[in-house]
């Protein structure tokens, strides 16, 4: 097996042990911590923390520790967090909430970093282009991942209503510490890059808000916060409970994690064929449809394989938001990773927070109507940055072509 791989896949079943462990854990907060709203609360400083370290952390840590310390010390802050949930108290489990959230940001920059730099690297080796190793590496990556969800959604059906053990964590700390080969940016090497002051490097995330490309891109990651709470906390709620119980929704979730896993290996490999405009036209058409039939669909529970279709679909689209936006943030920021992944997680942190904002005083159609309008702009900010794109490329390749005609006339004159 190449190297490469095995790393890949390295990263991938750390991260399937560690969101395990946590995704049962947060699937269960606000079910098993309702006395005094200290779930929601925990869940809440959780993602104010996201907020916080995606605007200043992750650049910084990884710059200074590498992608292989970066994720393990991150890591280790969801370890904490399983931790707290062993003797849950206020006391325990915002401080260990605060700190996860922290660790966050962090931990998915340095992901996307590393397997954005190890795809880059193994197709200058064997004379690919590079978005297509990496749209592989991610597509492996999501395979591999979101089958967590498989698994988790499992251990939260049969243990619902109890205190789940986590362990998994830990072997994720263990397993990237000891067998992920650790990776520096050869092109950042060879372009002999300078140190930036401490101030500078802190302050990159808010700093790459100056390119207008990342001000339109930003809205994929935050459309992506959107619809992922809607799944989770709308649909969930909305439909699946109110039709069919609470012992449905894991199931239900499951569903969504399979298809989800799938196709993100799918489009890892078509992607070299299609082309990422056609999968993001795919994407868009497949939530479009889903929320314009769940705003004209009455749930009923003699339609059970109904809720699983949606689910399903819904996986379908979010494959895509998930491998092409990172591998498209790598693409356009290929200078400045580090700070485009944070401000990918910085965006997709705020479409978690107002989505969960406006949860509890929304009715689900008037959601859905939000959902229908996000889309519907981020599908046109997308377009946009596609057209720019075009525009940059074909500006060297017109001047190429100018420079012969021009050498031409030299010639002729004399």
């Amino acid at each position: 097996m190449e190297r490469s791989l095995k790393n890949v896949l390295v990263v991938s079943f750390g991260f399937l042990l560690l969101f395990t462990a946590y995704g049962g854990l947060q699937s269960l907060q606000s079910s098993l911590y309702s006395e005094e709203g200290l779930g929601v609360m925990a869940l809440s400083t959780l993602y104010g923390g996201v907020l916080l370290s995606s605007m200043f952390l992750p650049p910084l840590l990884i710059k200074k520790f590498g992608c292989k310390r970066t994720i393990v010390i991150s890591m280790c802050c969801y370890v904490a967090f399983s931790l707290g949930n062993f003797y849950a108290s206020w006391y325990t489990l915002i401080p260990t909430s605060i700190l996860l959230g922290l660790g966050a940001a962090p931990l998915w920059s340095a992901q996307c970093t590393y397997l954005t730099i190890m795809g880059n690297t193994q197709a200058k080796k064997v004379g690919k282009v590079g978005r297509d190793v990496v749209n592989q590496y991610f597509g492996i990556f999501f395979l591999i991942f979101q089958s967590s969800g498989v698994w988790g959604n499992l251990i939260s059906s049969l243990v619902f209503g109890q205190t789940p053990t986590q362990g998994s964590g830990v072997l994720a700390v263990l397993l990237i510490a000891a067998f992920l080969e650790p990776i520096k940016d050869v092109q950042q090497e060879s372009e002999g890059e300078k140190k930036l002051p401490f101030w500078s490097t802190l302050l990159s995330t808010l700093r790459l808000l100056r390119d207008k490309r990342l001000c339109l891109v930003g809205l994929l990651p935050l459309y992506s916060g959107f619809e992922q709470a809607f799944l989770t906390g709308d649909y969930t709620r909305s439909y699946v409970t109110c039709a069919l119980g609470i012992p449905f929704v894991g199931y239900v979730m499951i569903c969504f994690s399979a298809t989800n896993s799938l196709c993100s290996v799918l489009y890892g490999r078509l992607s070299q064929h299609t082309g990422r405009i056609a999968l993001y036209a795919l994407g868009a058409v497949t939530h479009l449809s889903c929320i314009i039939a769940l705003l004209l669909w009455k749930p009923h529970p003699h339609q059970l394989a109904v809720f699983f279709v949606f689910s399903g679909l819904w996986g379908v689209a979010d494959a895509v938001w998930q491998t092409q936006n990172n591998v498209l943030y790598g693409i356009l920021f290929e200078k400045n990773k580090e700070a485009a992944f944070a401000n990918y997680r910085l965006w997709e942190a705020l479409g978690f927070v107002i989505a969960f904002g406006y949860s509890t005083f929304l009715c689900v159609n008037i959601k859905l109507y939000i959902l229908l309008g996000v889309l519907s702009l981020t599908m046109v900010a997308y377009g946009a940055v596609e057209y720019l794109e075009a525009k940059n490329l074909a500006r060297p390749a017109a001047s190429e072509q100018t420079k012969p005609a021009e050498g031409a006339e030299a010639e002729t004159a004399m």
